[in-house]
């Protein structure tokens, strides 16, 4: 990234500090030397019409915020609702902040109020503020959170201990703008990827929605489509749990693969083997899960077994077609899915399952097409995990003094 060119690397002797080594033309400070903490909070005198956007816990996670909607009235806001804050504020939560609930404000924060599970950082500079936020994120920061939690289901801080926590801090405000100039610039890339990835998502949804059901068909093929049931395309391996005697996380035996919590990204991801199997599936057979939650859909990428929270499907016709086209028919399952503890679906449930097949090289180019798709966003995404990782060494480097940056 450009901003890579304008830090040089440090020739300064650091000084050691209670937060680790920094240039001795540093100092560390606590937050409340360097910013106000809750500031402003409602009045008890606030008129019970006064109405305003509320902002809780949910609506803030890892710097990325879920805006409300709709304005609250005082008199029908919740208890907490009363902690006012501005533009270029810092929220941070006191409650899990494990979690990294924080967010920088650069929005419109008109007529908004938050949860008092926020602290409400405002630096003394206005660049400060960017500062404090991009080192909440730190190596050093974190590690004095988690010695200062208390509580086992909500682990909690409090506001005391937010304004005692500890940053480097160069005297130079240049300087320090300059850092969190340089390091939300990072996040402003890594948003934007983000949000290319989304809009990517979005459009192979709508693609696999007109390629599947026929509503468009690509060049050259016009041939009639034919309805039939997934038990005369496929073979269905329902599966059975071994005994959990068997079970072990030593990688001894094959890969078991029970229900949902062993996908990832739709692939399987074991957290557990077995040395005595039962049903099993393959290298590239479909996994669709048939127990709460139901239809969930992923690619076996071990020869495993399977246990009675999914079946394994290998079909007859293109895989990567029956691929797509169940992924397609997710949603399709809560529609039949039965029983009284949890949803779940039965082999008859998924033989009668009714689907349009194209011939075979429609099959075959519709998958292509598709996998094509996944592909180009597998890249984005790989790309997105890199900046992720860069930016988090960057901090590392910057937010100590390791590299200086050019004022």
């Amino acid at each position: 990234m450009e901003v890579v060119d304008k830090i040089v690397l440090s020739k300064d002797v650091y000084q050691k500090t209670e937060i680790g080594k920094i240039p001795r033309d540093w100092e560390v400070k606590k937050i409340n030397e360097i910013a106000d903490v809750n500031k402003e909070n409602l009045s008890g005198n606030t008129p019970a019409e006064y109405e305003f956007y509320y902002y809780d816990l949910s609506s803030v996670d890892k710097g990325k915020v879920l805006h409300p909607t709709e304005k609250l009235k005082f008199a029908d806001a919740p208890s907490r609702a009363k902690r006012l804050f501005k533009t270029n504020d810092v929220l941070m939560s006191t409650v899990r902040p494990n979690l990294q609930g924080f967010t920088y404000v650069d929005f419109d924060s008109t007529n908004s109020v938050c949860s008092t599970g926020f602290a409400v950082i405002a630096g003394k500079y206005e660049s400060d503020s960017m500062y404090i936020y991009q080192n909440l994120f730190s190596y050093g920061i974190t590690r004095q959170i988690q010695k200062l939690l208390v509580g086992s289901n909500y682990p909690a801080i409090n506001s005391k201990d937010v304004e005692n926590l500890k940053v480097p801090f160069p005297n130079d405000n240049k300087e320090r703008e300059k850092i969190a100039s340089i390091l939300s610039t990072w996040d402003k890339a890594i948003e934007l990827k983000e949000k290319l990835i989304e809009q990517k998502k979005e459009q192979k949804k709508g693609l696999m929605q007109k390629l599947l059901t026929g509503e468009v068909r690509l060049p050259g093929f016009k041939e009639e489509w034919e309805e039939v049931k997934l038990g005369k395309i496929a073979t269905i391996i329902m599966g059975q749990s071994p005994t959990s005697d068997s079970y072990n996380d030593l990688q001894e035996g094959i890969p078991l693969i029970q229900g949902n919590a062993d996908i990832k990204k739709r692939k399987t991801c074991p957290r557990i083997w077995t040395t005595k199997p039962t049903k099993k599936c393959l290298p590239g057979d479909i996994i669709v899960t048939v127990r709460a939650p139901v239809g969930s859909v992923a690619l076996s990428h071990h020869e495993a077994c399977i246990g009675r929270g999914v079946c394994a499907i290998r079909g007859s016709i293109n895989q990567d077609y029956l691929y797509y086209l169940l992924i397609q028919k997710e949603n399709w399952w809560s529609k039949i899915s039965q029983g009284s503890t949890f949803e779940s679906v039965n082999s008859n449930d998924i033989k009668e399952l009714k689907v349009s097949m194209p011939p075979m090289m429609e099959q075959q180019a519709v998958s292509k097409v598709l996998k094509t798709f996944d592909q180009d966003l597998y890249l984005h995404e790989k790309e997105l995990v890199e900046a992720k990782k860069q930016k988090q060494g960057l901090m590392q480097l910057l937010l100590t003094g390791k590299v200086r940056v050019k004022v």
